[in-house]
Order: structure tokens, then sequence, then C-alpha cells
């Protein structure tokens, strides 16, 4: 059987009970804005999976604005962010070549 982790006691000071009051507020809000960005990546990956040229730059857009926030609040790191976008860039920019290609041959 797995063993329960340790309960954690209580800051016996004031200053400390108001610290462990803000980092659950900010642990709230970080998990869900790193969720925010997981999901905004995976509707651009599955856009360019299904081939959707237009629904892949659309999710890309908003991705982009999420990555740039995350990055921002330093949730994630600026470098981070920026590989990201610039690989999600290239996936789309390959499907939208991708689709022009057969157009041209025909």
């Amino acid at each position: 059987m797995a063993t329960a982790k340790p309960k954690k006691k209580n800051p016996r000071l004031a200053s400390g009970r108001k610290r462990v009051r803000q980092d659950i507020k900010l642990n709230a809000a970080n998990t869900s804005l790193r969720s925010k960005y997981r999901t905004a990546v995976k509707n651009v990956e599955k856009a360019v999976a299904a081939g959707d040229k237009d629904k892949a730059k659309e999710a890309f857009a908003k991705a982009q604005s999420i990555v740039d926030t995350v990055a921002d609040k330093g949730i994630f790191h600026k470098n981070k962010a920026s590989r990201d976008k610039s690989r999600l860039s290239a996936k789309v920019k390959a499907l939208a070549l991708a689709t022009l290609a057969p157009a041209k041959a025909a």
C-alpha cells in the first residue's frame, strides 16, 4: 500500500499563514494557465494532423497569444515559449506547403 504524504504543520506566524494562502492561489492560477497552454498546443497539433490548414492557422494564432502570456508570467521560460512557437509555426507552414504542392502538380 502507498504511504500517505506526511501532514504539513501550520505556520505559527501570521506572515507564514498569509504566505500559505497566497501560494495556494498562485498555484491554482499557474496550474490553470499551464493547462490552457497545453490545450492550445494540442489543438494546433490535432489540426495539423487532420490536415485542416484553416483550422491549424486559427488555432496557431490563439496559441501564440497564450504561449506569450504564459512566458510573460514566468510559468515557462521565454526561450521555451519561443521554441514551442517556432516548432508549431513550422508545422503549420509545412501543412500549408503540403496542400499547395498537389495543387501545383495537377
